[in-house]
């Protein structure tokens, strides 16, 4: 039996696991991320070593190790090269791990490493053309075409949240304005309820807030309005508007068989799903008459991105 390593960077933690030929996690690891690089580096090794381990393995015994960062990653080098969300940059990853560990190490942006672990073993599974978004801080997103992580003609993969959506919009963390990612992600949603929430003062989004110790988070919205609540009701109808807006393009463009939605806002499930395609008949290029691919929640939650990134030397 083969084992790799896959690890999972997240911005508050690290998710690693010992992952088989079946694609299965067999053992798991999960620990803060810190945010100095140079620790950072010490803390994956750490953490091979650490899951490896667990699973009675030696690191020596590992094929290969695969990570996942939330950041613009060049596979030729290896090199982490920006990461809008965590103000990374420029930094040699890859070298940097493989002589620490002497074992090959592959680097990958995370939102990658989720779509071909969804496509290995989750909800995507014998499709060979497959678009993924993940919603959470950011919008992250993945591609499959032909059974093959796409990657562009330079390599370095693509940015489907930072797909220009609105002219003159809100400004996103990358530097340009009226992204995908600054009206979809799990930021945007906080901060369109905290500015329903300063319109409407009869809103029970007040109440629910004050309930839960004054926090907005992704699913305060999605809780009242499922109670009935009008202006948590047309905050979610907008947030659906802008979501469909951007699938609509992406299923354009590259006509997959299948569509995931990712992250945190997943766990919504229908509540989010089944109005989301009914509004991307309006957007997604002669739906009524060609069809668009459905879009469906990603099964494999947080594993997915440690199957992936375990597997990248493969896609």
């Amino acid at each position: 039996m083969q084992y790799r390593v896959g690890i999972d960077v997240g911005g508050t933690a690290i998710k690693a696991g010992v992952v088989d030929e079946n694609y299965r996690v067999i053992c798991s690891h999960t620990q803060p991320t810190n945010h100095d690089l140079d620790c950072m580096i010490e803390d994956l090794a750490v953490t091979v070593e650490t899951v490896a381990a667990k699973a009675g393995l030696k690191v020596s015994d590992i094929h290969c190790v695969g990570v996942g960062v939330p950041s613009s990653v060049n596979p030729r080098t290896r090199r982490l090269v920006f990461a809008n969300n965590t103000g990374w940059r420029d930094v040699a990853l890859g070298d940097e791990l493989e002589k620490r560990l002497s074992v090959p190490v592959y680097i990958g942006n995370d939102a990658n490493c989720a779509v071909v672990g969804e496509t290995l073993a989750g909800a995507a599974r014998g499709k060979d053309s497959v678009v993924m978004l993940t919603l959470g801080t950011g919008v992250g997103g993945g591609i499959i075409l032909g059974g093959k992580l796409f990657m562009g003609g330079d390599g370095m993969g693509v940015e489907l949240g930072h797909t220009p959506l609105v002219h003159g919009g809100v400004p996103c963390t990358c530097g340009i304005d009226g992204c995908l990612e600054a009206y979809a992600s799990v930021t945007a949603l906080i901060r369109q309820t905290r500015e329903a929430m300063e319109k409407h003062p009869e809103s029970l989004l007040h109440a629910y807030v004050k309930e839960h110790n004054g926090e907005v988070n992704g699913r305060t919205v999605f809780d009242c309005a499922q109670q009935g609540d009008a202006a948590a009701l047309a905050v979610v109808d907008q947030y659906e508007e802008y979501l469909a807006h951007g699938i609509g393009g992406l299923i354009t463009i590259f006509r997959p068989e299948i569509f995931l939605i990712g992250g945190g806002l997943s766990a919504q499930g229908d509540y989010l799903l089944r109005p989301l395609n009914e509004k991307l008949k309006r957007y997604a290029y002669s739906a009524d008459s060609i069809g668009a691919a459905p879009v469906v929640k990603a099964e494999l939650g947080n594993t997915a991105g440690t199957i992936g990134a375990a597997y990248l030397d493969r896609m």
